[in-house]
Parts: C-alpha cells; sequence; structure tokens
C-alpha cells in the first residue's frame, strides 16, 4: 500500500520501475548466453567474471529503484 500524502491521497508511483528488479534475473538465469569461457578478464572467463559484474550492478538496481518509488 502507498504511503498516504499529507492531503490523505495516495502517493503513486510508476510500477514500470520495478520490472527493472527483474533484468538480474532474466541476465543471470539465461545461462547460455555466459556459459563460455572467452572472453576472459584478467584471467578469469566470462562465466565468472559476469556473474560476479552482476553483484555491483544489482544493488545499484535496487538502490535506484527504492530512491524512485520512495
Amino acid at each position: 500500500m502507498a504511503p498516504l500524502k499529507k492531503d490523505g491521497s495516495q502517493r503513486s508511483f510508476n510500477r514500470a520501475w520495478l520490472l527493472l528488479l527483474l533484468l538480474p534475473y532474466i541476465f543471470l538465469l539465461w545461462m547460455p548466453f555466459y556459459a563460455k569461457s572467452k572472453p576472459a578478464l584478467w584471467g578469469f572467463p566470462l562465466f565468472y567474471w559476469y556473474q560476479f559484474l552482476w553483484v555491483p550492478l544489482s544493488a545499484l538496481m535496487t538502490g535506484w529503484v527504492y530512491r524512485v518509488t520512495r
């Protein structure tokens, strides 16, 4: 439930921002895309560094969605 404004009406936000939170799930569950050894980054195959890349990206996206919806 959305919080109430001072005038008693509910604050509405664009729910499309919540769809941004689905990106990590979509791109990490689609394993054939990144189940490769090349390109390597600092000696790490794509399989590993691609997943690690999504850790800070997911945190940034979660923070951004929280900020714009609150």
